[in-house]
């Protein structure tokens, strides 16, 4: 049994791009290019875990895509969710949702917070 038998697709070594359901490889691929963009940033830590897309068999849900990522980003875990009605919406939507949490993780590191000297109070320069 290959990759391609059971839906797994790699996008780097360490974050891994899980089809569960009738996604075809269009709409897996676009998954897997927005989740890379949500991921490439200057300054953010490696990042690892699994992404999963699924699409319910059933045809009366009003909602049938969903996607989950469960991802490691240096020492913070990161967790995602998105439901929408198209593949490519949940794609920009899970994109989107990547991002802002990507941006929180980059800034929550210890010289984001540290833009400017302390107070003396707080152990700074005296004047």
């Amino acid at each position: 049994m290959t990759a391609k038998d059971t839906g797994v697709r790699h996008l780097t070594d360490a974050v891994l791009v899980r089809a569960d359901g009738a996604v075809d490889e269009e709409s897996l691929a676009y998954v897997r290019e927005k989740v890379a963009a949500a991921l490439d940033r200057p300054g953010l830590p490696e990042a690892s875990g699994e992404v999963r897309v699924v699409k319910a068999s059933a045809h009366h849900v009003e909602l049938p895509w969903w996607a989950g990522a469960d991802l490691q980003v240096g020492e913070d875990l990161v967790v995602v969710h998105a439901r929408e009605a198209t593949a490519r919406e949940l794609a920009d939507r899970l994109h989107d949702r990547l991002r802002a949490r990507a941006e929180r993780v980059a800034h929550r590191g210890e010289r984001a917070r540290r833009a400017s000297t302390p107070p003396p109070w707080r152990g700074g320069p005296e004047r």
